[in-house]
């Protein structure tokens, strides 16, 4: 049974895209490889193909879709940018190394985009 098969029969008729191409992804690489990728754990991999993640999914599925499907969010700072790049930059600690990474920590924490926390 392929990854595929296994999240349609856990989320049903209402399979998301975004889990089909996680699913598909993990086909082709190991649930490893995959969630090194989109910047998560094989277990948090392994839980969202299962359809019993519940911590965070807006995240994860923004992290899918921006380093899988390519999708871009809009950045205050960086002006078009993928989205699993956008959880990168909201979860750095600060750092004030830069003044871009001084924007982007005060940014990250106000944008409609923040999937990570206040």
């Amino acid at each position: 049974m392929t990854y595929i098969d296994k999240a349609r029969v856990a989320w049903g008729d209402d399979c998301p895209h975004w889990v089909i191409a996680l699913a598909d992804a993990c086909d082709h690489a190991s649930q490893k490889t995959v969630a090194e990728r989109i910047g998560y754990s094989p277990a948090v991999v392994n839980t969202v193909l299962k359809g019993k993640y519940n911590a965070g999914m807006a995240a994860v599925e923004q992290a899918v879709r921006g380093a899988l499907l390519a999708e871009t969010v809009d950045c205050p700072v960086y002006g078009d940018l993928a989205g699993h790049r956008c959880l990168e930059y909201q979860r750095r600690k600060f750092a004030a190394t830069n003044p871009t990474r001084v924007r982007l920590y005060r940014t990250c924490r106000t944008c409609v985009h923040n999937k990570i926390g206040r």
